[in-house]
């Protein structure tokens, strides 16, 4: 990566970039850039697909906070499901290296047949990186969809302030990771910012441990047990979904909204929906 601190004088000119030292260079905008706006930095990073440059424009524009308002949206995520709703949709996880990994280890064979620093091993190294990056960008355009989908009918959207890094060493790292969890809270929280959707973390301590119709704290859950079943006022509901009812709850609680119990009728009747990754 080239870091580029400071730009001269109109250094943005028919989509062209003047770098220092370097010149006129040629480049493909992914969006408009304001008129007004003034580029302060450029970075230049490779990667194996070609150069990209990240512009970092300062612009005078007053930016209104967003406040809660409209549906509320309480989100869980897992490895099972991707992520579960307040309101029912449980969405699967797509299992992006992993349905990739059989690829990646046969490439990766390839590479070790090769003599190190040959022209055929640096092909077949190419070969890799492409596979690694194409897995990657499949991961964020789903994300992103996916952000998108969930802004659609909500005014407010909760989610786990998880340990993001205790899980990727843990036990499931390897599919923790490949789930990209953090990678989609920052999708999500840009999706919001644009769309006027109000975006918070809550805390993630027993989300499934609680029942979220009566407060009942119902203890510890094995993996394998995909229902929650409260004994105290008999709610039984999807597990994940219970887990981002609370989340909800407890998104409400904080921003000051009254918080009505399930059984006066805030979650009871909605069905819990299945949905394929594709959108």
């Amino acid at each position: 990566m080239i870091v580029f601190p400071q730009m001269g004088v109109e250094p943005i000119k028919n989509s062209a970039v003047k770098l220092p030292k370097i010149g006129w260079v040629q480049f493909r905008p992914s969006r408009e850039i304001p008129s007004d706006a003034i580029l302060k930095q450029v970075r230049v990073v490779k990667r194996v697909s070609g150069w990209y440059a990240m512009l970092a424009l300062q612009w005078d524009v007053s930016i209104p906070d967003i406040i809660p308002h409209g549906n509320p949206v309480g989100l869980d995520v897992g490895l099972t499901n991707f992520i579960a709703t307040s309101d029912g949709l449980l969405i699967k996880r797509p299992k992006f290296f992993i349905d990739a990994e059989r690829k990646v280890k046969l490439l990766q064979q390839s590479v070790s047949r090769k003599r190190i620093g040959s022209n055929n091993w640096q092909k077949a190294q190419k070969k890799v990186a492409l596979l690694h990056e194409y897995v990657a960008n499949c991961r964020k355009d789903w994300h992103r969809k996916l952000s998108h989908k969930i802004c659609n009918d909500a005014g407010m959207v909760f989610v786990e302030n998880l340990n993001l890094v205790g899980l990727s060493r843990g036990i499931l790292g390897k599919h923790c990771l490949d789930a990209g969890f953090g990678q989609f809270f920052n999708i999500l929280e840009q999706t919001c910012f644009k769309r006027g959707v109000y975006f918070q973390k809550v805390d993630a301590r027993k989300t499934s441990q609680i029942c979220p119709n009566c407060g009942t704290e119902t203890g510890k859950k094995d993996l394998s047990e995909r229902t929650h079943s409260c004994s105290s006022c008999g709610y039984i509901t999807d597990r994940d979904v219970a887990s981002a009812q609370v989340v909800l709850i407890r998104g409400l609680a904080a921003v000051g909204h009254t918080v009505k119990m399930l059984a006066e009728g805030k979650f009871i009747g909605i069905p819990v929906k299945q949905e394929s990754p594709g959108f």
